[in-house]
């Protein structure tokens, strides 16, 4: 297979100098990724150790590719500068799976109460889902970064949801991405009742799991 050139990789054109500027600088994203992975990993694990459960059922990671990111500048009518590209906060992308709604809060209040960790947006689309029925608690975080040159302090945006969430979230994106016809609106209404069955199905799943704990007297510090 031929493999493709820069040039014709992306259409924005006099971009290959400044995509050649961002991967020479992709690597500390990749350091804030990995930053921000190992301290949910340790919380996890400490969490299993005292109440003998782990609220992370998986941890997904991403870093957004050159051409997203060219994108979202064309989209937010932003100069092709690598200072332009500085402001995006979520080039640097964690997901974090949950078996259950409490324990995406729990995990939120562990990272963001660490004294590196600086909070700078929320969004909780759990409380408040998006008008397509999308669930989900967005953070929007910065971590420091050591380097040669000094500490850079880099944002991350993590996405906290239960496996009930990213299962609709995950099939919703596929499928929206597939209708090519006329009923886009009565997809979208069942898609959207999808997400209203599946949520009420967590929340049912969340009252038994706290039922059976509460039977075998158990607490959960900070809940």
């Amino acid at each position: 297979m031929k493999e493709k050139t820069m040039e014709n990789q992306f259409k924005f054109e006099g971009s290959e100098d400044l995509i050649k500027e961002f991967l020479s600088y992709q690597h500390i994203y990749s350091a804030a990724i990995k930053e921000v992975t190992t301290k949910l990993e340790i919380l996890d694990e400490e969490f299993k150790l005292f109440h003998e459960h782990n609220p992370i059922h998986h941890i997904e990671t991403r870093l957004k590719k050159p051409k997203s990111i060219m994108e979202k500048l064309e989209k937010n009518n932003l100069p092709e500068t690598m200072e332009a590209i500085r402001t995006i906060k979520d080039i640097a992308g964690v997901r974090v799976v949950c078996n259950y709604i409490d324990d995406i809060y729990i995990i939120a209040k562990l990272l963001t109460s660490q004294r590196d960790i600086f909070l700078e947006e929320e969004e909780d689309y759990i409380k408040n889902p998006k008008e397509s029925g999308y669930r989900s608690l967005h953070l929007i975080v910065t971590v420091p970064i050591f380097l040669s040159e000094g500490v850079k302090r880099v944002p991350v945006e993590v996405q906290i949801r239960t496996i009930a969430m990213d299962f609709w979230a995950s099939l919703e994106h596929s499928l929206r991405y597939k209708v090519k016809t006329d009923n886009t609106e009565e997809i979208s209404k069942r898609l959207n009742r999808c997400a209203e069955s599946i949520a009420n199905l967590d929340i049912e799943m969340q009252d038994i799991y706290r039922s059976i704990r509460e039977s075998n007297g158990e607490v959960v510090k900070g809940e």
